[in-house]
């Protein structure tokens, strides 16, 4: 994203060739405030509205986020650079959260009923609190706003939306699509707005609730704000997680997926496989077979099928990404492949491993967001797992072992993060709750959780009949 005079206006630029996509102007103030009242005036009928008439309209919107599949495939990889097959793929996972949103929600939010000690009812309802306002980062630019967009709509909430500006025109393109889809005016705006904007936003007696998809710097500041202005937040950060490789794994199929878990998405995922401690007794093959099927992957044009890897999304990004592996090798670590930028036009960085990764080195201690991959050589099963949780991060990881049970006991007793993989890699699941824990945030999102954290736990409590 490229800003010009006093930040009145920005340029999206497409990162496979660093041209300029489109132009955008910041909103006025007046224009915010005006926005912000159309979202409560629309949230005040919305919220009278059944879960059946609600899911209506959000089944609608993921039938129309097919019908534009092909626009916003291509426009998502234009603006951030992701594979346009990812771009697909992302799209079919929206449609099925908003599927799944709209079948569930009647069930998760339905009031409960308790006797009280003297004898009377209790009712519990979960009432819809207002405003909800997100935050969210360019990574995945549709799937991101629909993650917490369609369960505070389903939940009887009116959503606002700041996006990534480099990803502006998904944004907006979304805004046409709901709309498209019969939801009434108001319930879904986007703020093309900056960051002095967005701070005062927060504070806005209206908003009753913020939400936050990005890094651990942003988290802690927009959890501070949150925090003064007394809102509920959530917030889902960085991670850089660990995936575990016991000696009884598939190591075949433990190398395929594993370097699909790093390189998914161009590697810029929060839930990324990011360091790979792997125990002494399959370290060198696990090892050998990583680095070739690294070294193999094919990068370039992200509309190519053929392509593997695309750009990264800017080039601010880029650099910071191959700052941490020159620091991670200055503090002893060995690049086995990649660690270069290559010349050309666009942000491309190649698959990259890294070995003898240790404390001390960004590639251990904090979360490298691209195609960088740790590789990390463990004693046994006990120091694998003491050293996927020297992290700071907490949001998921993954363990690759032919015996089920003992995997999922590790994962169920020792692994201290928000979500456990086991034999495959990190993706969403409509059905499952997404969050972390430690410096990877709080607050879960998915599997009829993300639905209640911004309601209003009501006690209803009537008196005994006499």
């Amino acid at each position: 994203m490229e800003t010009t005079t006093k930040q009145k206006t920005f340029k999206t630029i497409n990162p496979a060739n660093g041209k300029t996509l489109s132009s955008y102007e910041y909103m006025t103030d007046d224009q915010v405030e005006s926005t912000v009242k159309k979202s409560h005036e629309a949230f005040l009928k919305w919220k009278m509205k059944s879960f059946e008439e609600r899911g209506e309209i959000i089944k609608s919107i993921g039938k129309e986020l097919q019908n534009y599949k092909t626009e916003l495939a291509e426009l998502m990889t234009d603006e951030m650079g992701k594979l346009l097959k990812q771009s697909h793929q992302e799209i079919d996972l929206c449609s099925g959260i908003c599927d799944y949103s709209a079948a569930q929600a009647a069930e998760v939010l339905k009031n409960e009923e308790r006797e009280l000690q003297d004898g009377g009812k209790g009712i519990i309802t979960y009432a819809p609190m207002g405003v909800i306002y997100g935050i969210q980062p360019w990574n995945y630019p549709t799937y991101q706003v629909i993650r917490y967009s369609i369960v505070n709509l389903m939940a009887g909430n009116s959503v606002l939306l700041k996006h990534a500006s480099n990803v502006t025109g998904t944004a907006k393109l979304l805004e046409s699509i709901y709309k498209a889809a019969g939801l009434p005016e108001g319930l879904f705006s986007v703020l093309v707005i900056n960051h002095d904007q967005s701070d005062e936003l927060i504070k806005h007696k209206l908003i009753r609730g913020v939400t936050l998809t990005g890094s651990p710097v942003a988290g802690e500041a927009i959890g501070a704000k949150a925090g003064k202005a007394l809102k509920k937040s959530v917030l889902e950060l960085g991670s850089n997680d660990a995936y575990i490789v016991l000696e009884d794994a598939d190591i075949e199929h433990a190398v395929k997926t594993c370097v699909m878990g790093r390189i998914y998405n161009n590697g810029e995922t929060c839930i990324a496989a990011k360091r790979f401690i792997v125990v002494d007794a399959v370290y060198d093959e696990f090892k050998e077979g990583f680095v070739e099927a690294m070294k193999a992957l094919k990068l370039g044009d992200p509309t190519d099928e053929s392509t593997k890897l695309g750009p990264m999304a800017r080039k601010d990004l880029r650099e910071t990404l191959h700052e941490q592996v020159e620091k991670s090798v200055e503090n002893g670590a060995k690049i086995l492949c990649g660690g270069s930028i290559p010349k050309g036009d666009g942000y491309f960085y190649p698959a990259t491993v890294l070995e003898s990764v240790s404390k001390g080195q960004p590639a251990y201690d904090d979360e490298l967001f691209g195609p960088v991959a740790a590789l990390i050589k463990a004693k046994d099963e006990n120091d694998a797992i003491n050293i996927a949780n020297d992290s700071r991060f907490g949001l998921g990881g993954g363990i690759f072992s032919k015996d089920i049970q003992r995997a999922t006991t590790l994962a169920e007793k020792h692994f201290d993060t928000g979500m456990v993989y086991i034999n495959k890699f990190g993706l969403a699941e409509p059905n499952m709750p997404f969050g972390g824990v430690k410096d990877s945030g709080f607050g879960r999102e998915h599997g009829g959780f993300g639905m209640k954290e911004f309601v209003n736990t009501k006690s209803i409590m009537i008196a005994k009949d006499k």
